[in-house]
This record gives C-alpha cells, sequence and structure tokens, in this order.
C-alpha cells in the first residue's frame, strides 16, 4: 500500500522520521513520500529522514518558530491560517501513485493535538483518497493539561479521518528510561508495526509471490468501519539446521526439512497470532465486538503455512465475533516470521474512557481556578470605597 506521510507536531515528525526510516533499511517502497509540519523551528531541525525541502514551518506571524506551548486551539488556529502552505506541499506529491494518506500527531501537545484534525479536514475535501489518522495519547503521568489535549484532540481527529490508528504511550514506556530512549524505542516499534501491514503485498524484492495476497484494497476495507483501530504484532526467530554445500546444491535436505516443518509451520503461525491479538496492542481494549480485522504473516516462503494462517483467521473470527476477518501471508527473505494483526472499530476501550473522565476533572478544575483567580485579584487591587480610576 502506497502512503504519503503527513506529520504534525514533534511527536508526528519523528513518528513519520522513524517510519522513512525502516521503510529505507528494509527497502520496501510503501512510502511514497513524508511531510512534516511544525510551529517549531528547533523541532524540524531535529529530523534526520524528512529532508528540509519537505518540512514546512507554520505559524510564523504568531509564534515567530517557537511552538505554541501546548495551546492546542492556538495550534488548531494557525494551522487553519496557514493550511494552504500544506496543501502546496501535497500538490507536489504524485497523487496517482498514493493509496492513502497518513496524518500522524501527537494528541497530547498544541501543534500536532490542534493542527492533525485540520489537515486531515482539507485533505479529505481536496482529494478522493482515504485519509487516515495516526493519534500517539500522552502516558498518565504527563500531565492533565496534556489528558485534557488528547481528549479534545480524539474526539476531533476521529471524525475528519476516515479511520484513527491510535498508539497509548502509558502501555509501552518502560520504567527507568531516559524520554530519549523510550520515546525512540516507542517509534521504532511503531515503524515496525505499520511498516510490516502497509508493505505487505509490495514485495522485497526476492522474486517471491504470496499465495494470498494482502493488498490496498484488504487495508482500505478493513478500515472502512472509521473509528478507532488498534495494531498487534508479534514475531519469533527461526532455528534453521546449518545447510551444506552439497545439500544447498541438490535441494534434498531442504526437501526434508521444509516437509518434517510443515506442522510446526502450521502451529507457529497461529500462536503467533494470537500473541499479536492477546499481547500489547497500539491501544489495549477488548477485542471481541471490534468490527473488521486483518491479518498479515510475513516470513521465509518455505516456512508460511497457508493452513496456519487459515486457522489464525477463524481463531480470531471466534474471538472477535466477526465474520470479516481479512488475511494473507507476506514472503520476505528474513530468520523471523512475524504476525501482524489489525483491528478496526474497536469500542470497548477502557483507556480512552479514563482519558474522557480525566479530561472532564481537568477541564472543570482549570475553570473553577480561573473565576477563583479572577476573584482574587479583585480582591488584591481594590481599595474599597476610596476607588482609584484605571488609566483607561
Amino acid at each position: 500500500m502506497k502512503l504519503a506521510l503527513i506529520g504534525i507536531g514533534q511527536a508526528g515528525g519523528k513518528v513519520v522520521d522513524a517510519i522513512v526510516d525502516y521503510e529505507r533499511r528494509t527497502n520496501t517502497g510503501f512510502v511514497v513520500d513524508a511531510i512534516a509540519v511544525n510551529t517549531a523551528r528547533s523541532d524540524l531541525r531535529g529530523l534526520r529522514n524528512v529532508p528540509e525541502s519537505r518540512q514546512v514551518l507554520i505559524g510564523l506571524t504568531r509564534v515567530k518558530g517557537h511552538g505554541v506551548g501546548a495551546d492546542n486551539e492556538l495550534g488548531a488556529e494557525v494551522t487553519a491560517e496557514d493550511v494552504g502552505e500544506v496543501l502546496s506541499m501535497v500538490d507536489d506529491l504524485p497523487v496517482h501513485e498514493i493509496d492513502a494518506f497518513l496524518v500522524v500527531a501527537g494528541l497530547g501537545g498544541g501543534t500536532g493535538s490542534g493542527g492533525a484534525p485540520v489537515v486531515a479536514r482539507e485533505l479529505k475535501h481536496i482529494y478522493t483518497e482515504p485519509v487516515y489518522g495516526l493519534g500517539i495519547l500522552p502516558a498518565r503521568d504527563e500531565g492533565g493539561i496534556y489528558t485534557l489535549n488528547a481528549a479534545r484532540s480524539l474526539q476531533t481527529f476521529v471524525r475528519e479521518v476516515d479511520n484513527l490508528l491510535v498508539f497509548d504511550n502509558d502501555a509501552w514506556r518502560k520504567t527507568g528510561e531516559s524520554l530519549e530512549a523510550g520515546y525512540g524505542s516507542i517509534n521504532a516499534e511503531l515503524a515496525r508495526r505499520l511498516g510490516v501491514l502497509f508493505s505487505a503485498g509490495e514485495g522485497d524484492g526476492s522474486g517471491a509471490v504470496a499465495e494470498s495476497v494482502v493488498d490496498a484494497s484488504e487495508i482500505i476495507n478493513t478500515l472502512a468501519t472509521g473509528g478507532i483501530s488498534t495494531i498487534g504484532y508479534a514475531s519469533v526467530e527461526l532455528d534453521r539446521p546449518k545447510r551444506g554445500l552439497l545439500s544447498r546444491l541438490s535441494g534434498g535436505a531442504a526437501d526434508a526439512v521444509d516437509a518434517a516443518d510443515g506442522g510446526d509451520s502450521t502451529n507457529r503461525i497461529t500462536s503467533l497470532v494470537r500473541r499479536a491479538t492477546l499481547g500489547r496492542l497500539t491501544l489495549p481494549c477488548e477485542i471481541s465486538g471490534a468490527e473488521r480485522g486483518l491479518v498479515v504473516v510475513a516470513g521465509p516462503p518455505d516456512v508460511l503455512s497457508r493452513r496456519g494462517i487459515e486457522r489464525a483467521r477463524t481463531w480470531l473470527e471466534d474471538e472477535t465475533g466477526t465474520m470479516e476477518i481479512r488475511g494473507g501471508d507476506y514472503p520476505v527473505g528474513s530468520d523471523f516470521v512475524a504476525a501482524v494483526v489489525l483491528l478496526s472499530g474497536v469500542y470497548d476501550v477502557p483507556r480512552v474512557k479514563e482519558l474522557q473522565a480525566v479530561a472532564i476533572e481537568t477541564q472543570r478544575d482549570m475553570l473553577a481556578k480561573r473565576e477563583s483567580s479572577a476573584a482574587s485579584l479583585d480582591d488584591l487591587i481594590s481599595t474599597g470605597d476610596d476607588r482609584i480610576e484605571p488609566l483607561f
């Protein structure tokens, strides 16, 4: 599936940077182009894989290149004012080669949180290709203002895109990690999941052809539910016997290994799909009730068992309660077998409910504080009966 990536804000730009890095290292070719948009000049300078020619600094007249300070209302305003600059860069893309747009943003800050829904809305007005979002939720300990930003942005973003993929930072951060190392590993993990999902069907240049190809239409149909989606991933390293020159030339030993591995391949794939589904999803949720699902199993062609993929799909149908489970294999030259599970249209998501509850409480406290501060200021400068006239 051919994507145009648009990263909005600091987190959005870094995730897009990581996806481009993954795509270049794996030579899979699913990224047609990538654009980074920000109100902070310093954030754009930190990108390594999105060139300066594909970067857009917005809001110069309002914030002078210093960012919006976690104010997502201001982020939305300056993006709306300067969205023409973003669209001008999108116009340079070979849109005829693109299957979909992916707008990426952290939902807790200011620029991405406010600007991503604006950009998504404008893209949907102009282009017929699907516009998907990737929203990153802040961790619980990042503070009430970031939680409030995320709740408001999520509510808006999900209505402006054809489907919103969500990644919860809180479910992935490890204790004791530095911020740079922690978010670096999270971005790499996210890039890996998206890379396997969206590059399926593109091939890895080896000439191997999938038995059941997962092409762009399969992904588009899975995401056609709208709403919120989550992605699971699991992989295992293959324990292959060493083969000598004679066996490599004759093929006899390889045939024996493949024949003996038949049952193991089936069990390995079904186990991987279960782990991907029941392990750490990008957004933890109850999988029962998901509207649609997609299974992609990637690895060397000789260990991609059709029976295993069919069994895994049947298992996922039983677990989710939906018959709309698509799937297929993705042959690649690798020492690993990996499974990616996309669950689209999930609604039983405790983290989102918690986020909304905390955001409501934060908003109430902020309003009460403003009213209290205004009254306190009146008390501070009041002169009682002997009133002093202000200058104007």
